[in-house]
């Protein structure tokens, strides 16, 4: 089979949906079974279930009136979960303390800065997953049986051991573990800023299905001496996160997920992209929530495999930006749109004293696969419903004008540039086979050896049509600028034939329009989005973006760290690469 670097004549979606109605018009002529075929989301009514309150976990308790570290035990079990009122229960994995309080998502972790929180993950799973799943793209197998999982605490600083590395997977019991398996509990520092994380599986070639079943929960880092007097809304009524993502559904209410892959005589299964019609937000299918006229904070994260999603009000309301991904803005930024993509985090603060109409539907318009794919329909168009109340109310909270303001950092600190390729490969049926980055797999040796303390510029070079939010596990940085590719043809033959950005005069072709950084992504992060045909110039610092200060942990121990696309379909099939810190 001859593989050549992307050229698409037909949009993923359009060939999905292909796919699907010949297996509806196949389970139509009674080929498939009932329960086979795909749910209807145009027959669930919208805004019916109320928005639920995540439940809590604290990772620490009070001893003698001091904060101590607190040991959590978390379970992953099998049980079933309803989306919808009017939709059959749902087989899902869900994380909890206990099989009858697991949940989707997974209990919100609440820790505080300078106590250490410690978990023991246990796999308490069957022996055979509930979706399909791919054996050609190098997923963890137990030989002896059983679903490999891992656990990544995703935007946390934390030694390499707790990291959550795709190869350091276990079994049920922890019958069977992974070649760089290191030990049942997980150490969480919390030595960093305070901000917004969240949790999910990392399995080799096992996330994007993981996932998919629910195992994933939201992570909050507190830090009263520096988030007090900033006087945001608090509270468990007026602090919130939100966790949105996409599932399709079968007519038995399990969760669909194709079966036959695009290229069905490479990899049986593997699709690129995962497309849920449904929109569900904390666990439930478009959600309502009854808001007062006043204002409220919710911790957004995009938790879907592929989805990107541009947020909005249908009441012309905005969002005021205090935070994205793990940090705090330095200042907040008014919005009324934004786009958010898998695994992104924004934390926005809403006022709904300012609303005109008693309703307020959130809603997205981000196209499918972003940026060239289709137009949303419109079920995914809506995500939630707040009903806004009639009376007003004094309200105390505040959105200050200055925020929280780190060290400064500039290219002037870095020690070095390095170049990363994306590629994505297609098979002569001019579809998508596996995507690498600097043209290299997952498990080749390690090129990336940044010093612990230092700075490096990076500069991503996407030579797809897709737009790949890059992940870097323990490091932050700040986006200096994206450039467009001039002749972007002729690079990318260059960079397919040499891989190497300066052998290729990458300077040469990255002199195109410039495209402004969003405001409100102008802090640190730990994603951003990578636009095609772009080379995206970042700043990635390798200690405590707080203080400047190295890590209070040996980040140079094995397995090391990793970065990918967090596009889950992707990072499963090879987008991913390793990186090991050095002292």
């Amino acid at each position: 089979m001859e593989f050549v670097l992307c050229s698409k004549t037909m949009t993923r979606v359009m060939l999905l949906l292909l796919v699907t109605m010949t297996c509806l018009v196949a389970g139509d002529a009674g080929s498939t079974k009932p329960e086979e075929r795909l749910f209807n989301v145009e027959k669930l009514e919208m805004f019916v279930d109320e928005l639920p309150h995540i439940p809590t976990l604290r990772g620490f308790h009070f001893v003698n009136g001091f904060l101590k570290p607190k040991s959590l035990q978390i379970g992953m079990f099998f049980k079933k979960w309803k989306f919808h009122r009017d939709l059959p229960a749902t087989p899902v994995f869900a994380y909890g303390i206990s099989k009858r309080k697991a949940s989707v998502p997974g209990p919100t972790i609440e820790a505080v800065y300078g106590v250490d929180t410690y978990v023991t993950w246990r796999n308490h799973l069957p022996s055979s997953h509930i979706l399909p799943w791919d054996s050609t793209i190098s997923p963890a197998i137990a030989k002896r049986g059983g679903i490999p999982t891992v656990v990544h605490l995703h935007g946390g600083i934390h030694e390499p051991t707790s990291d959550g590395n795709s190869d350091s997977w276990f079994t049920s019991g922890f019958k069977e573990t992974g070649t760089k398996w290191t030990k049942t509990t997980s150490h969480y520092v919390n030595k960093q800023h305070p901000g917004n994380m969240w949790y999910h599986d990392h399995a080799a070639g096992l996330t994007r299905v993981n996932i998919l079943a629910g195992l994933l929960g939201a992570y909050i880092l507190r830090h009263s001496s520096v988030e007090s007097p900033l006087r945001l809304p608090t509270g468990r009524e007026f602090d919130r996160p939100l966790v949105v993502f996409d599932r399709s559904f079968r007519r038995d209410g399990s969760i669909y997920m194709n079966a036959t892959g695009n290229n069905p005589s490479i990899h049986p299964q593997w699709q690129p992209e995962y497309f849920g019609d449904a929109i569900i937000v904390n666990g439930k299918a478009w959600p309502r929530l009854t808001v007062r006229r006043r204002k409220y904070r919710f911790r957004i994260i995009n938790a879907s495999n592929a989805r990107f999603f541009r947020f909005f009000f249908s009441n012309g309301l905005g969002f005021i930006v205090v935070g994205s991904d793990s940090a705090y803005l330095a200042k907040p930024v008014s919005t009324k749109s934004v786009l958010l993509a898998p695994s992104e985090i924004v934390d926005v603060v809403v006022d709904f004293s300012k609303s005109t109409s008693k309703t307020a539907i959130l809603s997205n318009d981000a196209p499918y696969p972003y940026p060239s794919g289709d137009p949303v329909t419109e079920e995914n168009s809506k995500v939630m419903k707040f009903k806004v109340k009639d009376e007003s109310e004094a309200d105390t909270s505040t959105v200050p004008k200055k925020l929280i303001q780190y060290p400064f950092a500039d290219v002037s600190t870095s020690v070095r540039t390095r170049y990363i390729a994306m590629y994505e490969y297609v098979s002569s049926a001019d579809e998508p086979t596996h995507l690498y980055i600097n043209g290299l797999p997952y498990d080749a040796p390690v090129t990336e050896t940044p010093k612990i303390g230092t700075s490096e510029v990076w500069e991503v070079i996407n030579l797809t049509e897709d737009n790949h939010p890059l992940h870097i596990h323990l490091g932050l940085f700040k986006v200096l600028e994206q450039t467009a590719l001039v002749e972007s043809e002729k690079f990318t033959d260059c960079m397919t034939e040499k891989n190497n950005a300066v052998k290729c005069q990458i300077s040469k072709y990255a002199r195109g329009n410039k495209t402004v950084v969003t405001a409100h992504e102008r802090g640190w992060k730990n994603v951003f989005k990578m636009m095609p045909g772009h080379v995206t110039k970042i700043l990635v610092r390798f200690s405590y973006i707080h203080s400047n200060e190295s890590y209070s942990f040996d980040a140079s121990q094995k397995p090391g760290y990793v970065y990918h696309c967090h596009i889950l379909d992707h990072e499963d099939n090879m987008m991913m690469r390793p990186f090991e810190m050095v002292k």
